[in-house]
């Protein structure tokens, strides 16, 4: 079995290499690494060009993450939106990343492809956001280069042990089959209670989008509407709901000072289940609120009835200077 894994791999060698890197930087669970590990020790082995393999992983890698950089920098928020709802923790995958680009910037690209998620929601993030095609292909490609690097040097430096290990697999046969599913089956299931558990912790009376602009067009009340998106959040989709203070999740404090206490507060993100505006109300009822709600469905629930919106003023293209 081992033998035949690796006749595999050295029969049809780079085209393989190529199209397992590819795919899996498309975003399907199908992981490369184990790929160019072997063809790293066969490469030690004089099999296969060592140059080669990394030229094709990294063609592969820039191949699917301009196709996703290009969808981010043409349809923006939505891709992202998309990417966030299939994840398995959609309440936190994209502000992660964004947290990630707000700090780094375009060098968040040099080590992506070492963090779970980051690989395929990085590339439409920072197209999204507005980062110079050259810019990505520099970060890309250094950050493609030093990841399929990582993975073939190990494969070249313990060449003499790869096939034991593969003999060792091959013996287990079903038995690694099904550990390995139970695994990933008690992976899965960690996740859904997680997020179950924090769905319960966020239960509270939501405003609906009609009652928000009924309450906006009566006069008499303190009405006060809270943005908690994160800044790049805002950068990628610049709609906002006319009179909205501008914060953030880490921002309770400045709410706390901006907004008296006994004010009708409305809290919207644009996340699943309104995550990041119900921890903040729960934030703000522990200060002393009585009366706050997060909107319901968000700012898309608000854009899809046809109620007004503002546009923030588009960011200007990321230089290079301060992609680094």
């Amino acid at each position: 079995m081992a033998h035949h894994i690796i006749e595999l791999i050295a029969q049809y060698g780079l085209l393989l290499v190529f199209l397992n890197v590819l795919v899996e930087q498309a975003g399907a669970p199908v992981p490369a690494v184990p790929t160019m590990v072997v063809a790293g020790a066969l490469a030690a082995a004089d099999r296969l060009p060592l140059a080669g393999v990394l030229v094709v992983a990294v063609l592969a890698c820039l191949l699917a993450d301009f196709a996703w950089y290009a969808a981010g920098r043409h349809f923006g928020g939505g891709v992202m939106r998309t990417l966030c709802r299939i994840s398995l923790s959609p309440d936190s995958c994209v502000k992660q990343s964004e947290l990630r680009f707000q700090r780094w910037r375009g060098g968040m690209l040099l080590l992506a492809k070492f963090v779970p998620g980051l690989s395929t929601v990085a590339p439409p993030l920072v197209g999204a956001m507005g980062l110079r095609a050259t810019t990505f292909a520099l970060f890309d490609g250094a950050g493609s280069l030093l990841w399929a690097g990582v993975a073939v040097s190990l494969g070249y430096a313990f060449a003499s042990q790869i096939d034991h290990v593969l003999d060792t697999l091959a013996n287990a046969g079903s038995v690694a089959l099904m550990s390995l599913g139970c695994l990933l089956a008690l992976y899965i299931i960690a996740k859904w209670w997680q997020r179950h558990r924090l769905l319960r912790t966020l239960r509270m009376a939501r405003i609906t989008v009609d009652e928000l602009n009924q309450a906006m067009t009566q006069g008499g009340r303190t009405l006060a509407i809270v943005d908690v998106r994160s800044e790049a959040a805002r950068t990628v989709d610049t709609r906002v709901i006319p009179g909205a203070l501008l914060a953030d999740v880490n921002s309770v404090d400045r709410i706390a000072r901006e907004v008296p206490l006994d004010a009708e507060l409305v809290i919207y993100c644009n996340c699943p289940n309104e995550a990041s505006a119900a921890l903040v109300a729960k934030a703000l009822m522990a200060l002393g609120y009585k009366r706050v709600r997060p909107l319901l469905g968000g700012l898309d629930a608000w854009d899809a009835a046809g109620f007004p919106l503002n546009r923030l003023p588009l960011a200007e293209d990321i230089a290079i200077s301060t992609a680094a």
